[in-house]
């Protein structure tokens, strides 16, 4: 089992379908990547194929010119932060766990939201005889 940046490669894939199992690895920088290498290791190699030098070429070429996985993550999550700090719009639309990008909250937005929230006491509160 080929083990790339952290993360096992499943083995019978081809490479450039297992490449994208990488968190931040997409089909265009699959290309971008196995052009790099100049032809040592082509698309259409699965991964149970690939021998220990290949492997390595993958795993050092990634780790010099990329961000994958963990690394990627926390930069993304600074990203988040710095935006929360200087609080910009998209800043206190994290903080208060709300859509970002603009998408309407009235209806919709439950998966940012959470599960809705009764407000009020209801009709049975409402129906009781007063005194």
């Amino acid at each position: 089992m080929a083990r790339v940046a952290g993360v096992d490669l499943p083995k019978q894939k081809r490479v450039d379908v297992a490449l994208t199992y990488l968190y931040g690895v997409g089909r265009n920088n699959v290309k971008e990547i196995l052009g790099k290498l100049n032809g040592a290791i082509t698309p259409e190699t699965k991964v149970k194929d690939l021998t220990e030098s290949q492997v390595g070429l993958l795993n050092n070429l990634l780790t010099k010119e990329y961000k994958v996985e963990g690394e990627l993550k926390r930069v993304l999550q600074a990203h988040i932060h710095r935006y929360i700090e200087i609080g910009s719009w998209r800043g206190v639309r994290h903080r208060r766990n709300l859509p970002v990008r603009g998408q309407r909250t009235k209806t919709n937005a439950r998966t940012r939201r959470g599960r809705r929230k009764t407000v009020g006491g209801g009709k049975s509160a409402a129906a009781a005889p007063k005194k």
